[in-house]
């Protein structure tokens, strides 16, 4: 079989995937009497109407169903992607010193009304797709609004980048932590990545001279802080002049940065630019296949002081993995990384997604059993990862 034949065949199992079974699940999680989506579904599928409600579930919910419904055109799809843009305006946005909260309870009071730019960013990205899907110029206004309080208060001016957190009032915070894994550093890879794949959105809807500076700007700050020209594994963590503040290496988030760069560069219509992130895309992915086991999937973590592998199979790190062996696959040509993608959708088909109750095991320890503390659905498991590589590769092709 050629390798179009193959694609074609991953493109149709995936297309099913998510009209068939991510897609359904999160709409039944939408809470009718208090608004919004519920909080959390736990690892032995029980519902919890009375969770909190996280920004970033919401907001990620919004992008999956947006862009669903600007693909497939299904009436379905814009219904929950409206439910998402109307509650993420109504109750996350803070009407009084702008951004939005990062918590709400389950009706939709705010318990933590810190102001993350991880949680601004993914607003923005949730709301520009819902414009690329319906035209809806409120969502365009907020996501700008946001934009503008993101380079306000976040962007160093001296130093270069963002930084992590700020009160309610925009005032500095001891906490800047997305979670209580992530080291309390000023500046992070993970939320430029986001911040990233935010203006990357925007951009595409709004050609504003600033934001395609700021996106190139991003795109510059990974090739020349972030990204270890030694390794070419991401730096994690850094301080507020960009010393490095980890030595750990995240699979996922190396192969994820490498497509979400690429998408970048291409939005901004840069071919400098373009040229120069191409060759970082394979190096990037090579990096991360450092932990990849054929029919295995990928690794989640390492620790290179202690030589130490977290070998559990998270459920986003194998959706980021075949898009970003897809995009390696497309840049050189070179079918090791067709096999790569081929082999770990095989690994979600048999491992990952739950055929019985719908979406997917938050991820596979190392003994093959699935985990049974991690939640189903929740602050971070959202159909965001599953949900984008799905459509990521139903429009795949090789120009």
């Amino acid at each position: 079989m050629e390798y179009q034949d193959k694609i074609s065949v991953l493109q149709t199992e995936v297309k099913e995937e998510l009209s068939s079974n991510i897609l359904p699940y999160w709409n039944k999680l939408t809470d009718t009497e208090n608004g919004g989506f519920y909080g959390r579904v736990d690892a032995q599928n029980m519902l919890h109407k009375h969770a909190d409600k996280g920004g970033i579930l919401h907001a990620r919910i919004l992008w999956t169903f947006s862009a669903a419904y600007r693909i497939l055109r299904d009436e379905a799809y814009l219904q929950t992607a409206r439910i998402a843009k109307q509650y993420l305006i109504d109750k996350f946005i803070d009407k009084e010193y702008g951004g939005t909260f990062w918590k709400l309870d389950y009706q939709g009071n705010p318990v933590d009304d810190k102001k993350q730019i991880y949680n601004l960013a993914f607003s923005i990205y949730g709301l520009s797709e819902f414009y690329r899907a319906t035209a809806d110029i409120t969502a365009l206004e907020t996501a700008i609004q946001l934009f503008h309080l993101i380079e306000k208060h976040s962007f160093d001016m001296v130093n270069n980048g963002y930084f992590e957190a700020f009160t309610r009032n925009w005032h500095t915070i001891d906490d800047m932590r997305l979670s209580e894994k992530d080291a309390n550093e000023k500046k992070t890879m993970n939320t430029h990545l986001h911040v990233l794949e935010a203006y990357t959105n925007l951009y595409r809807v709004w050609k504003l001279p600033e934001l395609k500076m700021q996106l190139i700007n991003l795109v510059e700050i990974f090739m020349t802080k972030i990204i270890d020209l030694k390794t070419n594994h991401l730096t994690l963590f850094f301080d507020e002049i960009w010393n490095p503040k980890s030595n750990t290496f995240s699979y996922g988030h190396d192969i994820e940065a490498a497509w979400l760069i690429k998408e970048a560069a291409v939005v901004s219509e840069d071919k400098n630019l373009l040229q120069s992130v191409n060759n970082f895309i394979c190096p990037l992915v090579d990096a991360a296949l450092e932990a990849y086991q054929a029919e295995q999937g990928l690794a989640y973590e390492f620790d290179p002081l202690s030589i130490y592998t977290d070998n559990e199979r998270h459920w986003w790190v194998q959706a980021e993995a075949i898009v970003g062996a897809l995009e390696a696959f497309r840049v050189s040509n070179d079918e090791k990384y067709l096999s790569v993608a081929l082999s770990t959708w095989q690994y979600i088909k048999q491992y990952l997604i739950d055929k019985e109750h719908g979406e997917w095991y938050w991820s596979r320890l190392e003994n093959g059993s699935s985990s049974t503390n991690e939640d189903k659905a929740g602050f971070w498991k959202c159909p965001y990862h599953n949900g984008r590589m799905c459509m990521e590769l139903m429009k795949f092709e090789i120009k």
